[in-house]
């Protein structure tokens, strides 16, 4: 057997040999005759999913959007990713490390739909999307167009890039609680004018799980003649959607997030109209028209964080993105439903099931946010993130599918024993 073939085939052994073994692959057959919706109540089934989890017994986390916790294959597989690239050394870096590469391009691809061509692997959000900030060619007046809601470390990026250039950002502010997609098309339109060359909005707002409508703003964009960037980086593995669909022109995500792939790990994609636009971040050889790759020249990095994606895909698609999308969704809805309307919580997230998913806001009033979030953890053992900017003060919820309904009890008790 030529090495090539047979580094490809001991990685996909170590994939065989921790994830047939998983507490998910063992009981899913059990469960698997019910719809994602009710499979979604199923505690029995969550509780078995679990057990794939390593986690700290000293607090419910519910601060999972950060990083979320890989589960057990997956861990083990990453070990196991570690061990080859270390045994095989320069020879692993100078013969498979692109192929394999391009491997889980392919796979990562399918997740959202996407052609590989249009798709390279970097470490996260941020470097995704400052490549297209910054690799943009800004001439002195143009604009950018973006939500004070939006990540900081974008909004930094555009800010350097004012200064730099001379261009002007235009910033506006998404409600909470629109009254329609109408509105919030509304808003980014605008402020859109004959000198808006970019466009950046969030797909699910970080700080209250918020869904956007993308497609429609893309569209109103697109006729005016402005490029649009998609800030996802909640949003692969959390709930499905074909990025064919959204009609942007660059869209960013982590897959260290929701689709749980070790830390370091992230995906941006590029449509076929704008690769050739963008100079990037590290320069790289001269490439054909169109090559993507162009933009990934990128140094020596930690290979096996990258090969690791192909076992988090098999976790995740052998869970089902859409058992996965339906349980953080009825998470969500089931605490924030016990604390709608009580007079002194507040939750910062809409209630239309469309416009969120696991992700939720709550506030307290007459509290500040940073005050909450560590009387939530040194009284009543729950950990979260206090967020207090723009329109939203409170802390931000995000349970993974390890929670458990009691552990969500507990958290609402808290709640309502704290605004008391």
């Amino acid at each position: 057997m030529k090495k090539r073939e047979f580094i490809k085939k001991a990685s996909l052994a170590v994939l065989g040999s921790t994830f047939y073994s998983s507490a998910l692959a063992k009981n899913l057959s059990h469960f698997s005759h019910n719809d994602p919706e009710k499979l979604a109540t199923e505690e029995d089934f969550w509780l078995k999913v679990r057990q794939d989890y390593k986690l700290k017994p000293d607090y419910i986390n519910l601060e999972n959007g950060y990083y979320n916790i890989i589960p057990t294959p997956t861990l083990e597989a990453l070990k196991k990713n570690i061990d080859l690239v270390n045994y095989e050394g320069s020879h692993y870096m100078r013969t498979v490390q692109w192929d394999n590469k391009d491997r889980m391009v392919q796979k990562v691809s399918k997740i959202i739909n996407a052609k590989p061509q249009n798709v390279i692997l970097t470490r996260n959000t941020t470097e995704s999307l400052n490549m297209v900030i910054k690799g943009m060619s800004w001439q002195k007046g143009d604009e950018a167009v973006y939500a004070v809601q939006d990540y900081g470390a974008m909004k930094n990026m555009f800010d350097q890039v004012s200064r730099r250039f001379g261009t002007v950002n235009k910033i506006i502010s998404i409600p909470n609680h629109p009254a329609s997609d109408e509105e919030i098309v509304a808003l980014y339109e605008k402020a859109i004018t004959p000198k808006t060359k970019l466009l950046m909005v969030c797909h699910m707002i970080n700080i209250t799980g918020h869904i956007l409508p993308i497609k429609k703003i893309c569209q109103m964009a697109h006729k005016k003649g402005v490029k649009v960037m998609v800030d996802g980086a909640h949003c692969v593995g959390h709930f499905e959607f074909d990025i064919n669909d959204l009609e942007c022109d660059y869209y960013g995500t982590s897959l260290h997030k929701w689709l749980a792939v070790p830390l370091g790990t992230g995906l941006l994609y590029v449509a076929d109209t704008e690769i050739d636009g963008l100079w990037p971040l590290f320069a790289e050889e001269p490439t054909e028209t169109g090559d993507i790759k162009r933009l990934n020249h990128t140094g020596t990095i930690p290979v096996y964080h990258d090969l690791s994606i192909e076992a988090a895909i098999d976790y995740y698609n052998v869970l089902g993105g859409k058992r996965k999308e339906a349980r953080l969704r009825y998470l969500q809805e089931y605490w924030t439903s016990k604390v709608r309307g009580h007079k002194n919580i507040v939750v910062n997230t809409p209630k239309e099931s469309h416009r969120a998913c696991g992700i939720a806001n709550v506030g307290i009033k007459g509290m500040k946010p940073h005050e909450m979030a560590k009387r939530l953890l040194d009284e009543h053992k729950v950990f979260t993130v206090a967020i207090d900017n723009a329109n939203v003060q409170g802390c931000r919820v995000t349970p993974n599918v390890f929670t458990t309904i009691e552990e969500l009890d507990i958290f609402v008790a808290s709640l309502k024993k704290m605004s008391a």
